[in-house]
């Protein structure tokens, strides 16, 4: 067995080559997948490890090529003793260029091709290189690319538990008034108790993002990691800010990812224009804040913090916010940067209020807020 979790290994790393997002998970859920089929007949090997590791119609004819590369270059495969990194060091020269088109889409000349596939750029480099890239300096290639990573990488966030508890076929509280009633029939002997368990619910998450001109190269994307965030959570109000204020939280909801962002883009007036981040937050205390800020809901403000409003009215109305939510998160994509300070007025006013000032820059600084939105 060691040997066959050693080949899948080598395929996973050859997917991983050619562009296929192949995780450590994936590997193991597939070596526990092979219980369940016959390693001798190729296709039921072939299919459970296209349903564990292919994720997009595209990769199909990538996958299928490595496949076939790992299964019958120069020899069967017939056991889960044959080595499958030696199957490819065979089979590499007869169908390297077969297999660099698939996965090039057809594309460049043969020398080209040979070329990537003998030296092929580890794809985890290229990956975590575009994790830590400003979403400001994006191309649109790189943002379609870092859309397409945050759906992956989106963390489940897990309920929490309440203080409110519900009825359970087996649980560390006794229902004593349950079991009182269920027992009569017995003439009140306790012989067919009831029990009791914690309940456990979503916490719920608000989302306010800044949609000013300072703050328009990172919008765009932020728009996406809320999105992102509602697939995760049923319990998810998302609001956007310049001059006013804009709940978008319907639009999100729409399943297609393009037409969601382009409906809540529309919905929005004010976009690339000022910022009265105090105001905005006034409408949002005296109109949506007790419909959506009970049950300990964590809110997340996503600002540089830049302000043409009233300070005194920012500083007044952040606070009422504070106290109304569980935690208060201020996220601000300029953090990122070397040698930020934080000498906005509008940053001055909010630190001594927030629980939390973290950047929001790239995808590895949402990887953390997730981690974080993760332990509350």
């Amino acid at each position: 067995m060691s040997e066959l979790l050693g080949n899948v290994v080598r395929f996973g790393r050859l997917l991983r080559h050619l562009g296929l997002e192949t995780t450590t998970a994936e590997i193991h859920t597939l070596t526990s997948a092979w219980d369940l089929v016959d390693l001798r007949q190729r296709n039921e090997v072939k299919n459970a490890a296209r349903a564990v590791l292919v994720h997009q119609r595209e990769h199909l004819p990538i996958f299928d090529r490595a496949f076939d590369l790992f299964w019958d270059a120069d020899v069967v495969l017939r056991s889960p003793e044959i080595d499958l990194g030696t199957v490819v060091q065979r089979g590499r020269k007869r169908r390297s260029q077969e297999l660099a088109v698939a996965a090039f889409d057809g594309t460049g000349d043969g020398p080209e091709v040979e070329a990537a596939i003998a030296d092929p750029r580890p794809t985890w480099s290229a990956r975590e290189a575009l994790r830590q890239k400003d979403f400001a300096e994006l191309t649109d290639d790189e943002a379609q690319e870092i859309r397409r990573l945050m759906q992956d990488e989106m963390m489940q966030l897990p309920p929490r538990r309440t203080r409110r508890r519900e009825p359970a076929s087996n649980g560390p509280f006794l229902d004593l008034r349950a079991a009182l009633r269920r027992n009569l029939r017995h003439g009140g002997e306790p012989i067919d108790l009831a029990w009791r368990r914690p309940r456990v619910k979503r916490r719920p998450l608000v989302v306010l993002c800044d949609i000013s001109g300072s703050m328009e190269v990172y919008s765009r994307v932020l728009l996406q990691f809320i999105y992102c965030l509602r697939s995760t959570t049923d319990r998810l109000e998302a609001f956007v800010f310049g001059t006013r204020l804009t709940r978008i939280t319907h639009k999100l909801r729409i399943r297609d990812v393009d037409r969601a962002l382009k409906d809540a883009t529309a919905a929005i007036v004010d976009w690339g224009g000022g910022t009265r981040i105090g105001e905005s937050l006034k409408t949002f205390n005296y109109e949506h804040a007790r419909r959506v800020l009970g049950q300990g809901a964590v809110v997340a403000v996503i600002s540089d913090g830049w302000d043409r409003g009233d300070v005194d009215l920012l500083e007044r109305e952040v606070q009422r916010l504070r106290r109304t939510s569980e935690r208060l998160i201020w996220l601000n994509p300029l953090l990122g940067s070397p040698g930020y300070e934080p000498l906005t007025r509008g940053i001055q006013t909010v630190l001594p209020v927030v629980d939390d000032f973290l950047p929001v820059h790239n995808l590895a600084s949402l990887g953390q807020l997730a981690r974080l939105l993760k332990q509350l």
